[in-house]
């Protein structure tokens, strides 16, 4: 059995089981989650929400939270000297799914 999670403006496909990185979530390590917004909702048959699947939720275990590899950010503009140059983490939470309720 799978499901189709939306957060933090992008769609996860997961399983039971799975251990994924989703946008920085305001909980603490060791807390369960619960997801409301289900798209869709696939195994034996596929379910597919308008937009999201009456009563389907998604249950996760928070592992922790981190921050991503290093992204720099380089502007330059040629002849004027101007340079700037800036590097970026983005926050992410690890999460473990542990149950899908459909």
């Amino acid at each position: 059995m799978y499901a189709v999670i939306a957060t933090g403006g992008k769609q996860y496909k997961v399983q039971e089981g799975d251990v994924i990185r989703v946008e920085k979530l305001g909980a603490e390590a060791g807390s369960t989650y619960t997801f409301d917004q289900v798209l869709v909702v696939g195994g034996e048959e596929l379910v597919v929400g308008t937009p999201t699947v009456e009563g389907a939720s998604v249950t996760a275990q928070v592992v922790g939270d981190g921050r991503g590899k290093k992204v720099v950010v380089y502007k330059y503009k040629r002849k004027s000297g101007y340079h700037k140059k800036q590097g970026h983490r983005q926050a992410y939470t690890e999460l473990k799914i542990e149950k899908i309720n459909a």
